[in-house]
Protein backbone atom coordinates (compact mmCIF):
# COMPACT_ATOMS: atom_id res chain seq x y z
CA UNK A 1 0.00 0.00 0.00
CA UNK A 2 1.35 3.23 -0.97
CA UNK A 3 1.83 5.35 2.07
CA UNK A 4 1.50 8.42 0.23
CA UNK A 5 -2.44 7.80 0.27
CA UNK A 6 -3.15 7.04 3.51
CA UNK A 7 -5.05 9.25 6.02
CA UNK A 8 -3.22 11.75 8.27
CA UNK A 9 -4.20 13.91 11.08
CA UNK A 10 -2.62 16.52 12.59
CA UNK A 11 -4.27 17.87 15.31
CA UNK A 12 -8.33 18.16 14.82
CA UNK A 13 -7.67 18.26 10.78
CA UNK A 14 -7.62 15.04 9.20
CA UNK A 15 -6.50 14.87 5.72
CA UNK A 16 -7.42 11.79 3.03
CA UNK A 17 -3.63 11.58 1.97
CA UNK A 18 -0.10 13.02 2.38
CA UNK A 19 0.02 15.95 -0.43
CA UNK A 20 -0.75 19.11 0.15
CA UNK A 21 -0.96 22.32 -2.38
CA UNK A 22 1.75 24.82 -0.62
CA UNK A 23 0.40 28.39 -0.45
CA UNK A 24 1.46 30.39 -4.07
CA UNK A 25 0.78 33.80 -4.26
CA UNK A 26 -1.04 34.86 -7.14
CA UNK A 27 -0.69 38.88 -6.57
CA UNK A 28 -4.00 38.92 -8.41
CA UNK A 29 -6.45 41.08 -5.88
CA UNK A 30 -7.88 44.25 -5.63
CA UNK A 31 -6.59 46.42 -3.24
CA UNK A 32 -7.10 42.88 -1.21
CA UNK A 33 -10.36 41.68 -2.80
CA UNK A 34 -10.36 37.98 -3.99
CA UNK A 35 -10.66 38.51 -7.58
CA UNK A 36 -12.29 35.84 -10.38
CA UNK A 37 -8.86 34.65 -10.75
CA UNK A 38 -8.83 33.53 -7.22
CA UNK A 39 -12.33 31.35 -8.48
CA UNK A 40 -10.42 29.90 -11.26
CA UNK A 41 -7.43 29.31 -9.44
CA UNK A 42 -8.35 28.02 -5.89
CA UNK A 43 -11.11 26.19 -7.46
CA UNK A 44 -8.87 24.15 -10.41
CA UNK A 45 -6.60 23.06 -7.70
CA UNK A 46 -9.64 22.29 -4.92
CA UNK A 47 -9.97 19.53 -7.44
CA UNK A 48 -6.34 17.86 -8.15
CA UNK A 49 -6.50 15.25 -5.67
CA UNK A 50 -4.91 16.89 -2.93
CA UNK A 51 -5.88 16.60 0.82
CA UNK A 52 -5.18 20.41 1.66
CA UNK A 53 -5.47 23.25 -0.04
CA UNK A 54 -3.41 26.24 0.91
CA UNK A 55 -4.60 29.56 0.12
CA UNK A 56 -1.97 32.12 -0.27
CA UNK A 57 -0.06 34.65 1.93
CA UNK A 58 -2.92 36.56 2.80
CA UNK A 59 -2.29 39.80 4.59
CA UNK A 60 -3.62 40.78 7.53
CA UNK A 61 -3.09 44.73 7.08
CA UNK A 62 -2.65 46.46 3.76
CA UNK A 63 0.94 47.70 4.66
CA UNK A 64 1.83 43.73 5.23
CA UNK A 65 1.25 43.26 2.14
CA UNK A 66 3.96 41.77 -0.12
CA UNK A 67 3.09 43.83 -3.36
CA UNK A 68 0.10 46.52 -3.88
CA UNK A 69 -2.11 43.03 -5.71
CA UNK A 70 -1.77 40.94 -1.98
CA UNK A 71 -4.66 39.27 -1.33
CA UNK A 72 -5.61 40.76 2.18
CA UNK A 73 -8.39 39.43 4.87
CA UNK A 74 -7.67 42.99 7.09
CA UNK A 75 -11.53 43.51 7.09
CA UNK A 76 -15.11 42.18 6.64
CA UNK A 77 -15.20 43.15 3.38
CA UNK A 78 -12.00 41.34 2.25
CA UNK A 79 -13.60 38.32 4.29
CA UNK A 80 -17.09 38.52 2.16
CA UNK A 81 -14.99 38.74 -1.22
CA UNK A 82 -13.31 35.06 -0.13
CA UNK A 83 -16.54 33.67 0.97
CA UNK A 84 -17.89 32.73 -2.55
CA UNK A 85 -14.74 31.01 -3.71
CA UNK A 86 -15.07 29.00 -0.49
CA UNK A 87 -18.14 28.34 -0.49
CA UNK A 88 -17.87 26.44 -3.91
CA UNK A 89 -15.00 24.40 -2.91
CA UNK A 90 -17.03 23.45 -0.39
CA UNK A 91 -19.92 22.23 -3.11
CA UNK A 92 -17.71 20.41 -5.49
CA UNK A 93 -14.88 19.13 -3.47
CA UNK A 94 -13.54 17.29 -0.54
CA UNK A 95 -10.48 19.01 0.00
CA UNK A 96 -9.49 20.31 3.33
CA UNK A 97 -8.86 24.40 3.36
CA UNK A 98 -6.52 26.35 4.49
CA UNK A 99 -5.22 29.88 5.07
CA UNK A 100 -1.50 31.56 5.26
CA UNK A 101 -1.65 34.62 7.78
CA UNK A 102 1.40 36.89 6.91
CA UNK A 103 2.74 40.09 7.28
CA UNK A 104 5.60 41.31 4.92
CA UNK A 105 7.24 43.42 7.48
CA UNK A 106 10.32 45.12 5.00
CA UNK A 107 9.77 43.09 2.24
CA UNK A 108 6.29 44.73 1.95
CA UNK A 109 6.12 47.54 -0.83
CA UNK A 110 7.35 45.23 -3.89
CA UNK A 111 6.31 44.74 -7.79
CA UNK A 112 5.04 41.56 -8.42
CA UNK A 113 7.11 39.13 -9.88
CA UNK A 114 6.16 39.78 -13.47
CA UNK A 115 7.03 43.36 -13.13
CA UNK A 116 10.69 42.57 -11.47
CA UNK A 117 9.43 41.90 -8.29
CA UNK A 118 12.06 45.09 -7.27
CA UNK A 119 10.98 47.16 -3.77
CA UNK A 120 8.55 50.13 -4.60
CA UNK A 121 9.93 53.36 -3.26
CA UNK A 122 7.55 55.50 -1.45
CA UNK A 123 7.63 58.34 -3.98
CA UNK A 124 6.83 55.66 -6.79
CA UNK A 125 3.95 54.59 -4.87
CA UNK A 126 5.06 52.69 -2.55
CA UNK A 127 4.83 52.58 1.20
CA UNK A 128 6.31 53.03 4.44
CA UNK A 129 7.49 48.79 5.83
CA UNK A 130 7.85 48.03 9.11
CA UNK A 131 10.38 45.48 11.08
CA UNK A 132 12.11 44.72 14.06
CA UNK A 133 14.81 47.15 12.88
CA UNK A 134 15.46 50.01 10.99
CA UNK A 135 17.50 47.80 8.35
CA UNK A 136 16.76 47.19 4.92
CA UNK A 137 16.32 43.84 2.71
CA UNK A 138 19.11 45.16 0.80
CA UNK A 139 20.79 48.20 0.30
CA UNK A 140 19.22 51.37 -1.56
CA UNK A 141 15.83 49.93 -0.64
CA UNK A 142 12.84 51.75 2.00
CA UNK A 143 14.23 51.44 5.29
CA UNK A 144 11.71 49.85 7.65
CA UNK A 145 10.02 51.86 10.68
CA UNK A 146 11.23 49.78 13.99
CA UNK A 147 7.94 48.45 15.69
CA UNK A 148 7.49 50.11 19.12
CA UNK A 149 5.71 48.17 21.73
CA UNK A 150 2.08 50.01 20.22
CA UNK A 151 2.97 49.13 16.77
CA UNK A 152 3.84 45.15 17.86
CA UNK A 153 0.09 45.30 19.59
CA UNK A 154 -1.38 46.30 16.44
CA UNK A 155 0.33 43.76 14.35
CA UNK A 156 -0.38 41.00 16.67
CA UNK A 157 -3.86 42.40 16.83
CA UNK A 158 -4.27 42.45 13.27
CA UNK A 159 -3.14 38.41 13.14
CA UNK A 160 -5.99 37.97 15.54
CA UNK A 161 -8.37 39.50 13.78
CA UNK A 162 -7.99 37.91 10.75
CA UNK A 163 -7.81 34.21 12.11
CA UNK A 164 -11.21 35.16 13.56
CA UNK A 165 -12.43 36.09 10.21
CA UNK A 166 -10.52 32.81 8.76
CA UNK A 167 -12.95 30.66 11.15
CA UNK A 168 -15.85 32.57 10.73
CA UNK A 169 -15.39 31.70 6.93
CA UNK A 170 -15.37 28.22 8.21
CA UNK A 171 -11.64 27.48 6.88
CA UNK A 172 -10.46 24.02 8.92
CA UNK A 173 -6.49 25.44 9.42
CA UNK A 174 -4.65 28.54 9.80
CA UNK A 175 -0.84 28.65 9.08
CA UNK A 176 0.97 31.46 10.21
CA UNK A 177 3.80 32.85 7.90
CA UNK A 178 7.17 32.42 9.64
CA UNK A 179 9.23 31.32 6.58
CA UNK A 180 10.42 33.33 3.50
CA UNK A 181 12.12 36.36 5.11
CA UNK A 182 8.62 37.77 5.94
CA UNK A 183 7.80 39.83 9.59
CA UNK A 184 7.94 37.22 12.11
CA UNK A 185 10.83 35.63 10.42
CA UNK A 186 12.40 38.73 10.83
CA UNK A 187 12.20 38.57 14.40
CA UNK A 188 13.76 35.43 14.30
CA UNK A 189 17.64 35.76 12.58
CA UNK A 190 19.97 37.94 13.73
CA UNK A 191 20.26 39.44 10.61
CA UNK A 192 17.41 41.14 10.80
CA UNK A 193 16.55 41.56 14.05
CA UNK A 194 19.22 43.85 16.16
CA UNK A 195 17.01 45.23 18.68
CA UNK A 196 18.06 45.89 22.34
CA UNK A 197 14.71 45.49 23.94
CA UNK A 198 13.14 41.95 25.07
CA UNK A 199 12.49 41.39 21.70
CA UNK A 200 16.22 41.40 20.29
CA UNK A 201 19.31 39.43 21.11
CA UNK A 202 19.59 36.04 22.38
CA UNK A 203 17.07 33.46 20.74
CA UNK A 204 14.61 33.50 23.95
CA UNK A 205 14.27 37.24 22.94
CA UNK A 206 13.91 36.78 19.34
CA UNK A 207 11.18 33.68 19.09
CA UNK A 208 9.21 35.90 21.74
CA UNK A 209 7.19 38.14 19.19
CA UNK A 210 6.41 35.24 17.22
CA UNK A 211 5.39 32.79 19.89
CA UNK A 212 3.09 35.93 21.01
CA UNK A 213 1.64 36.34 17.32
CA UNK A 214 0.87 32.31 17.99
CA UNK A 215 -0.21 32.49 21.66
CA UNK A 216 -2.66 35.40 20.22
CA UNK A 217 -3.92 33.30 18.05
CA UNK A 218 -4.61 29.98 18.93
CA UNK A 219 -6.59 31.69 21.86
CA UNK A 220 -8.52 33.49 19.10
CA UNK A 221 -9.89 30.07 17.43
CA UNK A 222 -11.66 26.95 18.80
CA UNK A 223 -9.48 23.57 19.25
CA UNK A 224 -11.51 22.47 16.32
CA UNK A 225 -9.23 24.89 14.22
CA UNK A 226 -6.24 23.61 13.25
CA UNK A 227 -2.76 26.33 13.86
CA UNK A 228 0.34 25.36 12.81
CA UNK A 229 3.68 27.93 11.48
CA UNK A 230 5.94 27.94 8.22
CA UNK A 231 9.30 28.63 9.37
CA UNK A 232 12.50 28.91 7.06
CA UNK A 233 14.63 26.21 8.94
CA UNK A 234 17.84 28.26 8.10
CA UNK A 235 18.59 31.59 6.32
CA UNK A 236 21.66 29.86 4.09
CA UNK A 237 23.48 32.64 5.65
CA UNK A 238 26.33 32.46 8.00
CA UNK A 239 25.60 33.66 11.56
CA UNK A 240 21.85 33.61 10.49
CA UNK A 241 19.06 31.64 11.71
CA UNK A 242 19.73 27.89 11.55
CA UNK A 243 18.35 24.97 12.02
CA UNK A 244 19.35 24.41 15.64
CA UNK A 245 17.00 27.31 16.00
CA UNK A 246 14.53 26.43 14.54
CA UNK A 247 14.27 23.18 16.46
CA UNK A 248 14.20 25.31 20.10
CA UNK A 249 11.33 26.85 18.09
CA UNK A 250 9.34 24.50 17.01
CA UNK A 251 9.99 22.71 20.78
CA UNK A 252 8.45 26.17 21.64
CA UNK A 253 5.69 25.91 19.62
CA UNK A 254 4.62 22.53 20.30
CA UNK A 255 4.26 23.52 23.83
CA UNK A 256 2.07 26.24 22.80
CA UNK A 257 0.15 23.79 21.21
CA UNK A 258 1.00 24.14 17.54
CA UNK A 259 -0.76 21.05 15.12
CA UNK A 260 1.42 21.13 12.48
CA UNK A 261 4.97 22.84 11.20
CA UNK A 262 5.31 23.45 7.70
CA UNK A 263 9.60 23.48 6.90
CA UNK A 264 11.12 25.57 3.82
CA UNK A 265 14.18 27.58 3.92
CA UNK A 266 15.33 31.07 3.02
CA UNK A 267 14.39 34.83 2.20
CA UNK A 268 15.81 36.80 4.31
CA UNK A 269 18.88 37.60 2.96
CA UNK A 270 20.06 38.85 -0.55
CA UNK A 271 23.63 36.90 0.26
CA UNK A 272 21.92 33.42 1.15
CA UNK A 273 23.68 30.31 -0.90
CA UNK A 274 21.11 27.90 -1.45
CA UNK A 275 22.15 24.62 -2.94
CA UNK A 276 18.64 23.83 -4.97
CA UNK A 277 18.46 20.42 -5.78
CA UNK A 278 15.28 17.71 -5.11
CA UNK A 279 14.00 17.29 -2.10
CA UNK A 280 16.80 19.99 -0.44
CA UNK A 281 14.95 21.07 2.43
CA UNK A 282 13.57 17.52 3.01
CA UNK A 283 16.85 17.04 5.77
CA UNK A 284 15.10 19.38 7.76
CA UNK A 285 11.80 18.58 8.19
CA UNK A 286 13.05 14.79 9.13
CA UNK A 287 15.47 16.33 11.96
CA UNK A 288 12.53 18.75 13.16
CA UNK A 289 9.96 15.60 12.93
CA UNK A 290 11.90 13.24 14.65
CA UNK A 291 13.41 15.55 17.20
CA UNK A 292 9.78 17.20 18.86
CA UNK A 293 7.11 14.60 16.86
CA UNK A 294 5.34 17.42 15.85
CA UNK A 295 3.53 16.91 12.34
CA UNK A 296 5.06 18.10 9.75
CA UNK A 297 5.14 19.14 6.37
CA UNK A 298 8.38 18.84 4.15
CA UNK A 299 8.70 21.07 0.49
CA UNK A 300 11.29 21.95 -1.96
CA UNK A 301 11.53 20.65 -5.31
CA UNK A 302 8.97 17.81 -4.41
CA UNK A 303 8.36 16.68 -8.46
CA UNK A 304 8.24 12.65 -8.25
CA UNK A 305 5.55 10.29 -7.29
CA UNK A 306 8.00 7.40 -5.97
CA UNK A 307 9.58 10.60 -4.23
CA UNK A 308 7.10 11.78 -2.40
CA UNK A 309 6.11 8.56 -1.05
CA UNK A 310 10.02 7.52 -0.33
CA UNK A 311 10.12 10.80 1.82
CA UNK A 312 6.69 9.87 3.71
CA UNK A 313 7.72 6.22 3.70
CA UNK A 314 10.65 6.82 5.24
CA UNK A 315 9.11 9.41 8.15
CA UNK A 316 11.38 12.12 6.61
CA UNK A 317 7.91 13.82 6.82
CA UNK A 318 4.30 13.49 7.28
CA UNK A 319 2.99 15.26 4.34
CA UNK A 320 4.73 16.67 1.00
CA UNK A 321 3.64 19.98 -0.21
CA UNK A 322 3.91 21.01 -4.10
CA UNK A 323 3.61 24.31 -4.85
CA UNK A 324 5.28 24.86 -8.47
CA UNK A 325 4.77 21.44 -9.44
CA UNK A 326 1.26 21.61 -8.76
CA UNK A 327 0.70 24.21 -11.42
CA UNK A 328 2.55 22.70 -13.90
CA UNK A 329 0.23 19.64 -13.43
CA UNK A 330 -2.73 19.99 -11.49
CA UNK A 331 -3.74 16.58 -11.81
CA UNK A 332 -0.35 15.80 -9.92
CA UNK A 333 -2.13 13.37 -7.18
CA UNK A 334 -3.62 11.46 -9.70
CA UNK A 335 -0.88 10.66 -11.56
CA UNK A 336 0.88 9.86 -9.10
CA UNK A 337 -1.94 7.44 -7.58
CA UNK A 338 -1.49 5.66 -10.59
CA UNK A 339 1.80 5.20 -10.67
CA UNK A 340 1.66 3.88 -7.18
CA UNK A 341 -1.16 1.94 -7.26
CA UNK A 342 -3.42 3.73 -4.80
CA UNK A 343 -6.83 5.37 -5.40
CA UNK A 344 -7.97 8.93 -5.13
CA UNK A 345 -10.69 11.29 -5.09
CA UNK A 346 -12.28 12.21 -8.27
CA UNK A 347 -15.61 14.53 -8.55
CA UNK A 348 -18.16 12.25 -10.92
CA UNK A 349 -17.96 14.67 -13.76
CA UNK A 350 -14.09 13.89 -14.38
CA UNK A 351 -15.08 10.12 -14.02
CA UNK A 352 -14.75 9.16 -17.31
CA UNK A 353 -11.25 10.46 -18.11
CA UNK A 354 -10.09 7.10 -15.95
CA UNK A 355 -7.81 5.37 -18.31
CA UNK A 356 -8.52 1.94 -19.14
CA UNK A 357 -5.24 0.46 -17.57
CA UNK A 358 -6.42 2.07 -14.06
CA UNK A 359 -9.82 0.67 -13.69
CA UNK A 360 -10.00 1.30 -9.84
CA UNK A 361 -7.66 4.73 -10.00
CA UNK A 362 -10.99 6.70 -8.59
CA UNK A 363 -12.55 4.26 -6.30
CA UNK A 364 -15.90 2.67 -7.16
CA UNK A 365 -17.22 4.35 -9.64
CA UNK A 366 -20.54 4.08 -11.71
CA UNK A 367 -21.44 5.37 -14.81
CA UNK A 368 -23.90 4.89 -17.60
CA UNK A 369 -25.73 6.91 -20.62
CA UNK A 370 -28.31 6.46 -23.23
Amino acid sequence: MSTLFTPFSMGPLTLANRIAIAPMCQYSADEGMASDWHMIHLGHLALSGAALLFLEATAVSPEGRISPKDLGIWSDDHAAALAPIVAAMRRYAPIRLAIQLAHAGRKASSMVPWEGGTNIAIGDGGWQTLAPSPLPHADGETVPLELDDDGLARVRDAFVAAARRSHALGLDAIELHAAHGYLLHQFLSPLSNQRGDQYGGALENRMRFPLEVFAAVRAAVPASMAVGVRISATDWVDGGWDVEQSLRLSQELSAAGADFIHVSSGGISPLQKIPVGPSYQIGFAARIREETGMPTIGVGMITEAQQAEDIVARGDADVVALARAMLFDPRWPWHAAAQLGAQVEAPPQYWRSQPREYKDLFGPTTLGQR
